[in-house]
């Protein structure tokens, strides 16, 4: 366990990759334990991949994650840990969360 603002999160690891196009700073973050699962939730037709190909980077701490992730244009967040952080942060507002199996997803773009 560690501390996050008084509070404790399971430890754990982030993948983070980091792609640029056009300008643009894709930053693609995972809990490491949900890279490569498929999430499906049929009632709301939703099929969505932790796809490695997108996702695996390095593995990095929650706290390296974010700060990487302060420096892109465009986020997506997989799992648990980086979302819940993001939305403390201010990063995500919380009803920009999507869960699918138990696993909240998130994006956001800059403007």
């Amino acid at each position: 366990m560690e501390e996050n603002g008084g509070r404790k999160t399971p430890a754990g690891l982030e993948y983070v990759s980091v792609r640029f196009s056009n300008g643009e700073v894709v930053v693609s973050v995972c809990d490491e334990e949900v890279l490569g699962r498929v999430l499906v939730d049929p009632e709301k037709g939703i099929r969505y991949v932790v796809d490695p190909l997108f996702y695996k980077g390095e593995l990095k701490s929650v706290e390296e994650a974010l700060e990487i992730l302060s420096t892109a244009t465009t986020g997506n967040l997989v799992g648990d840990r980086i979302v819940k952080v993001a939305v403390e942060k201010g990063i995500i507002h919380p009803d920009a969360v999507l869960v699918v199996e138990n696993v909240p997803i998130a994006f956001f773009a800059t403007i």
